[in-house]
């Protein structure tokens, strides 16, 4: 039997990551651009040459191997960094073009996403944004899987299931900014009156309706620190259905001020800051190493830009 060759390529990679997304042969030679002979014929060649199996049939459906699994993870460094060399070298050459994938938060997507575009359009007319929306965790797994290039994501402070612990261990995590939290009370409630921030111990009595799950988790910690819990009484992740119980007084809520900066403050409802201590950290994630990428570069440095817009503040204060 031929001595093992564990050297792996460049074409290797993609087409085994390839497989690994698609499920299936055809899907992959579709992905690529190959015809589907060419992909088998690749995957053959690859197994006779390491001496084990890389891919195995369920069904109707392709699925890697333990080895194929081992070369999938490696795949996305590697093309993260081939991506980074080409972008310097287009960068030499003055040149600033591609696509950046980005997936970001429900809040942030009529917010920070068409200021974004706007950005782009204007001061990098060769760079094309793709745009998912996800909850952070979601997020997060998206870029580790090199389904996306930048991550706009979110955490709480004190939170027991902040996404940003060893969820980003590997990945290049900033933090562009911070979003208050909000109060959401009817227009004739008592703390209601002024314009400071207010805090939450005075509402304990309150019924509640709480929002995403996310959020709804926080909610449970921020009341529980002042001392009580909340009394929810609907729950619901739609920003607007959010305003409209509290405007007819079922209830009072917490909204992030990107959120409520979705759409216009419904007649009946005013919003009051809770203490700074209460806001939630705008995060950027993005793979190790990927900033070199002069896409993924211009990308973040405008993001950075038209969070600070919204939030009216440095990511460096706290």
């Amino acid at each position: 039997m031929d001595t093992p060759d564990y050297r792996l390529d460049v074409t290797e990679l993609r087409v085994v990551r390839a497989v690994a997304d698609g499920g299936s042969i055809t899907a992959a030679a579709t992905a690529l651009g190959y015809s589907q002979p060419a992909v088998s014929q690749q995957i053959k060649r690859l197994e006779q040459r390491l001496g084990v199996p890389v891919v195995e049939r369920v069904g109707r459906r392709m699925r890697l191997t333990e080895a194929g699994r081992v070369i999938a993870r490696h795949a996305a460094a590697v093309a993260t960094v081939i991506e980074a060399a080409s972008g310097e070298l287009a960068e030499l050459a003055g040149l600033r073009s591609g696509t950046v994938r980005m997936v970001g938060f429900p809040s942030a997507s009529p917010t920070v996403l068409p200021r974004l575009m706007d950005r782009l359009a204007l001061g990098e007319p060769g760079l094309t944004l793709t745009y998912v929306e996800a909850e952070p965790p979601e997020a997060i797994a998206d870029v580790r899987a090199d389904r996306a290039d930048i991550a706009l994501t979110f955490g709480y402070p004190g939170d027991r299931s902040d996404p940003h612990g060893e969820n980003v261990r590997g990945l290049d995590t900033e933090v562009i900014g911070y979003d208050d939290l909000l109060a959401v009370l009817p227009a004739d409630h008592p703390a209601a009156r002024g314009s400071g921030a207010i805090e939450i111990a005075p509402l304990a009595h309150e019924a509640w309706i709480a929002g995403c799950p996310r959020c709804r988790g926080h909610l449970l910690e921020v009341c529980g620190r002042a001392g009580f819990e909340p009394a929810i009484r609907f729950e619901t992740d739609n920003f607007v259905a959010v305003e409209q119980l509290v405007a007819q007084g079922i209830g009072v809520a917490t909204l992030p001020g990107l959120a409520v900066a979705s759409f216009p403050l419904l007649p009946g409802v005013v919003t009051r800051p809770l203490p700074a201590s209460e806001r939630r950290a705008i995060h950027a994630v993005s793979a190790g190493g990927a900033g070199r990428v002069p896409a993924v570069a211009s990308v973040l440095g405008h993001l950075r830009a038209v969070v600070a817009e919204l939030t009216g503040g440095d990511a460096h204060e706290n």
